[in-house]
């Protein structure tokens, strides 16, 4: 018997057990293509891709990988081959992965390391800014 307050999943926004499960297998997936160099793309020869995270649209039609270089050098043209490259990297991805259909894939610059950067220099300003002066000495 199903409870009553119980939310179905991928309610509220939120992704659901299966949205993650796919998520993280095409993840997994992608970063192994990547990592071994099998892009067969001149712009993704000899880069250092991370993929930090999958979202995967709740009709599992759709996933979207975002990836960040490392050093996060020319990451615009980064996600530029990536998309140029994605249905080649799609088709290697689906060799790899038992899914019934898999998703589109589609790219985006992860900008969570940005934010967070952001975030860790405006909490030392305010900590420094916070922390009261130390009493002066006087010499008199």
């Amino acid at each position: 018997m199903r409870s009553e307050n119980r939310r179905p999943s991928g309610a509220a926004g939120l992704p659901g057990p299966r949205q993650l499960r796919v998520g993280e297998v095409i993840r997994h997936a992608l970063s192994h293509v990547l990592h071994r160099g099998e892009a067969n793309d001149p712009g993704l020869d000899g880069v250092s891709v991370t993929v930090t995270e999958v979202r995967v649209s709740p009709d599992l039609r759709r996933a979207t990988a975002f990836v960040m270089p490392l050093g996060g050098a020319d990451a615009a043209e980064l996600v530029a081959n990536l998309r140029r490259a994605a249905p080649f990297l799609r088709r290697r991805i689906g060799k790899a992965v038992a899914l019934k259909r898999l998703p589109e894939l589609s790219f985006d610059l992860d900008s969570r390391f940005d934010n967070a950067d952001r975030i860790n220099a405006l909490l030392q300003t305010a900590d420094s800014d916070a922390r009261p002066s130390a009493p002066q000495k006087d010499d008199a």
